[in-house]
């Protein structure tokens, strides 16, 4: 009971935490359209609150969350006694807020519906933040940003150097987080504000007073589909949110051009080029490497004033961030380098002042122990940023695929081309009307409208052959036009492109943690102050005994004496010990991961997914586009009533023509096809009224006052239909040769069936084996018929079969497996199989399917060859593998490192590390 309790009291914190994992997961990268998928309002995870009355116990708490989970689409659901409220995260896809409601009033409650008064209430934005060096850095950020009021989340990335902000504009603004970021010690830029989607920036040209300010800002504001309008004071940058289906870039820079007393008096240009992280690594790499050879002319004359300008001036950056660090009470790699080369620098000074005032006093001065260090370890910063821009080659190279400019061409009333330009590709806006040449790139997302060519589509999906265009067809951004002339209509431009929104999924992953990353969060974060205490006691460990001639006085070296000694093997410690290796060892592997995952067509979401795929048992696959084609075709029809056969297929099509499934699409293929044999009128469809889809089953409709049935045996079997021997005979001699029997029925009576074969994909079988081999079990499940099921899966070497399964059913098997302790991963391609996705540890969305499937994955497949599901387990286990390896060689180097700086093999073989090499 007081557990319960203690759990309820944290409603508001698991609340707060649910939205923002949900707001993660169902990241909504649109590869793909189609006019039949679901509202985008409907994919989304959604949170209500009810008050509810009558609690009195946890065990009323536990039957609300009970009654509320077995509801199918519940994503999660917590009572709480004291507040008298029940949170739930659903899809309003799979169930709706009555369907909520009713639960809770089934199991003996009353509920009443909350507005919950933070909703929608925060802000997202990214900042680049320069100055990080190792974990306690992006830690100690971490940490600030969350201690101000207002923000809920901040994930800093140490590897990208960037982070990203939650938070409440009521209560902080962005300036307020970015000051105390520099208060913190370190230098940020404003990426985005996370409402830049529909946002253009111009720098102006020509407005030299603030009355022309103003007109410019009135003729904007009166453009159509300008939303808001913001001007710098002095007039040389506007920022401009626009609706894109009303304007666009291009419109609103040639009204600024048509705003003058003649035109283009006032010119603009965008302000902010793609680019910017690329020129940063860059600017970084040049500064470093800037840095270390001017460090290195510097350290070749050993004498004192030289060592004067690597300490103080080229190496103030370390002791810079070292005060930042023991201000706020951490410590990172910069403390433990500026110990080191102050206690070799202040000890020189003192050695050289002492023996100018003492005849006797011989002493040996550091000031090339300084130099050198700061030297080496600029040299190894260098080093390490060189490494960091090449782990994001990936993107660099993704965003290098579009192309610069355009074709943009105007079509007169009689889609005739009436007038070309040549444009900046940035400025291509919905609707235009672009003209691809052989061997351009194509510019942007759009649909075929004229001509016919070969696309190479290798350079974002990984397959090698070009793939045929013509009218109606859809091509993507950033792929090469081979042969012949294609006119496009752009559908999706800028941020909503597939190429800008596989960068975005490649970008989040490389910003998202993985699990395994908590262990060196935890060591880094206590690895410097037991390095500082661990250079102490060596100090101490050598100088006491040496003073009280413990060991013997051939040990130490005539240059120096016991004191020297102690302090040089003290300072060996410091420097040599990096924290840097335990905290770069899981990001640089996942960064590298994901950009090769990328370039092959696999889209991996973050290290949680890669894994989740190095520890899968069992891979479930869905038949229908998965491990078929995807691509069904009639081939054989039955009449088992007196009906002419064209009526029979014109009634079934019209019924079918409704839905987006496979089969469907067969079966009205094939009477458009059997109506142009025969020479029949093409406008044939009638109109189906009542339509209803029947998830698992079929559909149902009516046609001239006829109740039209389509589906499988389940469906007839319902709807009390009798299926007569000659129907049962003909079901089992297609299901016998792995077809798919689709039966049609009117007025309660089987009137006839299609045969539909949808062909094996040649590489299912190979992959099975694969898997087999790799120890990991597969297992097929589908809606269509055991009969047509078995065959299949006979056929690809699949054991394991669960046919006849409904869209939560295939969740629900997956959750069987999960009960039995195997992390289960879930292939498929559709609307039906996103539930699956969401429950299986790891979901692979093949063949950059539906919208739905993709946003519920964790991994897409950009292709729909099979062998891409064995490309991205092996990827994951390469890299899990890469990731335990990177800890093994950073805690090795310092387990054995440390040690021997600290002159454990100096007894023994008289090998002691000077400070500068280690």
């Amino acid at each position: 009971m007081l557990s319960r309790v203690i759990d309820i009291t944290l409603l508001e914190k698991e609340e707060k935490k649910l939205q923002f994992e949900c707001t993660d997961e169902l990241k909504s990268p649109l590869l793909s359209s189609s006019s039949a998928c679901p509202d985008d309002d409907a994919l989304e995870v959604r949170k209500v609150t009810f008050h509810v009355s009558g609690m009195e116990c946890a065990s009323c708490a536990g039957a609300i969350e009970k009654a509320l989970k077995r509801l199918p689409g519940i994503k999660e659901a917590t009572a709480a006694i004291l507040q008298n409220k029940a949170l739930v995260l659903y899809w309003p896809l799979f169930v709706d807020l009555n369907t909520i409601k009713e639960a809770i009033e089934d199991a003996g409650f009353e509920a009443k519906l909350m507005k919950d008064a933070t909703e929608d209430t925060l802000a997202i934005f990214r900042l680049r933040i320069r100055g990080m060096t190792c974990t306690s850095c992006s830690e100690s950020i971490s940490d600030t940003l969350k201690r101000i009021k207002g923000v809920k989340k901040a994930v800093v990335a140490l590897a990208l150097e960037e982070a990203k902000v939650h938070y409440n504009p009521k209560q902080c603004t962005i300036a307020q987080i970015m000051q105390s970021v520099a208060d913190a010690g370190f230098e940020s830029d404003l990426i985005n504000a996370g409402d830049e989607t529909n946002k253009v920036h111009l720098r102006l040209e020509g407005v030299s007073s603030k009355e022309e300010a103003n007109l410019m800002e009135i003729s904007l504001r009166s453009l159509p589909g300008v939303n808001f309008v913001e001007m710098d004071s002095n007039a040389e940058k506007v920022s401009v949110s626009y609706e894109p289906d009303l304007t666009g870039p291009r419109s609103i820079i040639q009204c600024i051009q048509q705003a003058g007393p003649e035109p283009n008096y006032y010119r603009a240009s965008l302000y902010s080029p793609p680019g910017g992280r690329d020129r940063g690594r860059e600017k970084e790499i040049k500064h470093y490497k800037k840095y270390f050879l001017w460090s290195c002319v510097f350290s070749v004359p050993v004498f004192f004033l030289s060592m004067v300008f690597p300490m103080f001036i080229i190496g103030h950056r370390f002791y810079v961030g070292a005060y930042h660090a023991l201000r706020r009470g951490s410590a990172n790699m910069d403390v433990l380098v500026a110990l080191g080369t102050n206690a070799a620098y202040f000890y020189s000074v003192y050695t050289l002042l002492k023996s100018l005032t003492s005849d006797s006093f011989k002493g040996q001065d550091f000031f090339e122990t300084s130099a050198l260090l700061i030297s080496f370890i600029l040299l190894g910063k260098y080093l390490e940023v060189l490494a960091k821009g090449k782990t994001s080659d990936a993107i660099a190279k993704l965003m290098d695929l579009s192309p610069a400019t355009a074709t943009l061409l105007t079509l007169d009333d009689d889609e005739n081309v009436g007038s070309e330009m040549e444009i900046s590709s940035q400025l291509i806006q919905r609707n235009d009307i672009i003209r691809v040449v052989p061997g351009a790139k194509v510019p942007t997302d759009g649909i075929v409208i004229r001509g016919q060519s070969h696309v190479n589509e290798s350079m974002l999906t990984g397959e090698a052959r070009p793939v045929a265009k013509r009218s109606g067809d859809k091509v993507i951004g950033g792929t090469m036009n081979e042969s012949g002339v294609l006119i496009v209509k752009a559908t999706h431009v800028g941020s909503e492109s597939a190429l800008s929104q596989i960068v975005e999924i490649v970008e989040a992953a490389q910003m998202a943690r993985a699990p395994v990353q908590k262990l060196a969060d935890r060591v880094s974060r206590f690895f410097v102050p037991l390095v500082v205490v661990a250079a102490f006691i060596t100090w101490l460990g050598w100088f006491i005994p040496g003073k009280a001639k413990i060991f013997p006085k051939t040990w130490i070296p005539a240059s120096v004496d016991e004191f020297e000694l102690a302090l040089q093997f003290g300072m060996s410690v410091l420097v040599i010990a990096c924290p840097c290796a335990l905290g770069l060892a899981t990001p640089t592997a996942v960064m590298v991961a994901t950009g090769i995952g990328a370039s092959h067509g696999v889209l991996i979401k973050g290290g949680n997914a890669l894994e989740s795929a190095d520890k899968v048992k069992c891979v479930i696959f869905d038949k229908t586009g998965t491990l078929t084609i995807g691509r069904p075709v009639v081939v054989g029809i039955k009449l088992f009533m007196n009906i002419a056969i064209q009526e029979f297929c014109d009634m079934a099509a019209a019924t079918e023509a409704n839905s987006e499934h496979p089969l469907a699409k067969a079966v009205v293929e094939y009477t458009r096809k059997f109506r142009v044999k025969y020479g029949l009128d093409q406008g044939f469809l009638l109109e189906a009224q009542d339509f209803q889809a029947l998830p698992g089953k079929g559909v149902q409709g009516n046609i001239l006052r006829k109740a039209i049935l389509i589906g499988n045996r389940r469906l007839m079997v319902d709807s009390d239909i009798i299926l007569s021997p000659e129907v049962e005979e003909y079901l089992q001699e297609t299901e016998q040769l792995a077809k798919t029997c689709v039966l049609v029925a009117i007025d309660k009576q089987i009137a006839g069936a299609f045969a539909v074969a949808d062909p094996v994909k040649p590489e299912a079988e190979t992959v099975v084996s694969v898997l087999k081999s790799m120890g990991i079990i597969s297992i097929m499940v589908t809606g269509d018929n055991w009969g047509t099921a078995n065959a299949i899966a006979r056929e690809v070497g699949i054991e394991t079969v669960f046919a006849e399964t409904e869209p939560l059913g295939k969740a629900e098997r997956v959750k069987e497996l999960q009960m039995k302790g195997m992390i289960v991963a879930m292939v498929g391609d559709g609307i039906n199989d996103s539930p699956a996705l969401v429950t299986a540890n790891v979901g692979m969305a093949i063949g950059a399917g539906t919208d739905v499937a993709i946003e519920a994955a964790d991994i897409v497949l950009m292709k729909s060859n099979l062998e891409d599901v064995i490309t991205a387990i092996d990827l994951a286990k390469k890299t899990m593998s890469r990731i335990y390896l990177n800890y093994v060689w950073a805690l090795g180097y310092n387990v054995m490192g440390i040690p021997i700086a600290a002159g454990v093999l100096f007894p023994f073989t008289g090998i002691r590390l000077p400070p500068w090499l280690a």
